[in-house]
Order: C-alpha cells, then structure tokens, then sequence
C-alpha cells in the first residue's frame, strides 16, 4: 500500500539521503569553528618592535589560522544554497560550539586523580566559554551579515560579479566579526594598544586570507553549482 512505512519482515528500513553537497560543506564548517574557538585562547605576538599607539609587534590569537576559512564556506552556503539555509548553517554551527562549551566546564567540574592535569586542562579549556561567547557574538552578526550582503548583491546582480559578492561581503562580515570578537574575549585583560592592534591585525588577515583564496572559492563554488541537480542558474 502506499505511504505504508511498516517493513516487511526480515527486511531492514532507512531513511534515504538527499543528493548535493550541503551537509559536507555545514560539516566542514562546524568543524572549523569549534577548531578554531579552542586555537583562539592563545594570544600570538610576531616581534617586539614599538608601533606607538598600536603596542607592541603584530598580536593575533592561534584562531586566526583556520578562521577565515569558515567565512569562505559561509559564502560558498549563501551563494549556491541561498539566505536560508546558510542561516541554518549558522545555527548549527552555534549549537555545537556551546556543546562543546558546556562539555568542557562539566570534565572541570569533575574531579581530577592528577592536580597538574586539571590545572592545565583549566588553563586552556577553562577559557573557552568566554571564547565561545565572543566567537558567537561575533559569529552570529558577522556571518548573517557576510551572507545577507552576499544574497541581495546577488538578486541584483544574478550570476555575474561574484567576485564582488565575495569582496563585498567578506569585508562587512569580517569587521563586525573581528571587532565583537576581540572585544568580547580580551576586553579588560590587554591595553587598549594591545586591544586595537589586535582588532586591525585580525581584520585584515582574515581578509587577506579570503582574497587570497577568493581563485579556489572560485572553483569550488563553480564545481558545487554543476553538481547540485536542484540548482538553477
């Protein structure tokens, strides 16, 4: 009968997964977030030179490594799945980095047989919500608004320009991104040179990074769109 959903006996019944590419690249995403919410508690100088009003050498933190990464899956998201799911994305990307918050404060609390490990374990992981709570402030508004710019440029625009979209985009969502981030996780416990130095270091390497890879995004977003069989040009 049809619509019946009851096996026949002796047979086994699964769910049948959908064709494309979206739930890799959401996977890829929230991986590299959690990655980087855990690299972002160290703090990095490069050099010791006096830059005045900027401190000291060029401060970044270690999640500046795989960070700008998620912002270029992001766009990849908004361009080929479009506003919705990209912001379906986002949400699940923010679920997980508070699990994975919360599952570190719960082994905290726990009682360690070895002083010296719970103490190190506090020293890194014991920072992480303070982490995650500025990498999701910042996250939340720079990534809505990295693929709200990117979606209406694109309505207006259609297929042509992606470039700019890329450009566009990266440059609005990653500034209020950087800037909530670092203030959020370091405020009160730098000076305010250490501060913007940090804030305009962060910026412009993670839209470095991105222009960077804006060829590769390129390609990758071309060979997502000819095998998507629902995507229409």
């Amino acid at each position: 009968m049809n619509g019946d959903l009851t096996p026949k006996s002796g047979s086994a019944t699964y769910a049948r997964l959908r064709g494309g590419n979206y739930d890799i690249i959401v996977a890829l995403f929230c991986g590299i977030l959690i990655i980087s919410n855990i690299s972002a508690t160290k703090l990095i100088q490069f050099g010791d030179f006096d830059l005045g009003w900027f401190g000291q050498g060029i401060v970044t933190d270690g999640g500046g490594l795989l960070f700008p990464l998620a912002y270029v899956l992001g766009d990849v998201l908004s361009e080929v799945y479009g506003l919705k799911a990209a912001r379906r994305a986002i949400i699940t990307g923010f679920a997980l980095s508070i699990l994975a918050s919360l599952s570190f404060w719960l082994v905290i609390q726990a009682p360690a047989i070895d002083p010296a490990v719970q103490s190190s374990f506090e020293m890194i992981l014991g920072f992480v919500p303070r982490i995650v709570l500025a990498s999701m402030a910042g996250y939340l508004v720079g990534q809505f608004l990295n693929a709200f710019v990117l979606v209406k440029m694109k309505e207006r625009a259609g297929e042509q320009k992606l470039w700019a979209r890329l450009v566009g985009s990266t440059v609005v969502g990653e500034f209020f991104d950087t800037m909530i981030f670092c203030l959020v996780a370091f405020g009160g416990t730098i000076d305010t040179a250490t501060m913007i130095n940090y804030i305009i270091v962060g910026y412009l390497y993670k839209c470095l990074v991105e222009f960077v890879f804006l060829p590769v995004t390129y390609l990758v977003i071309g060979a997502i769109k000819r095998r998507e069989p629902e995507y229409r040009t």
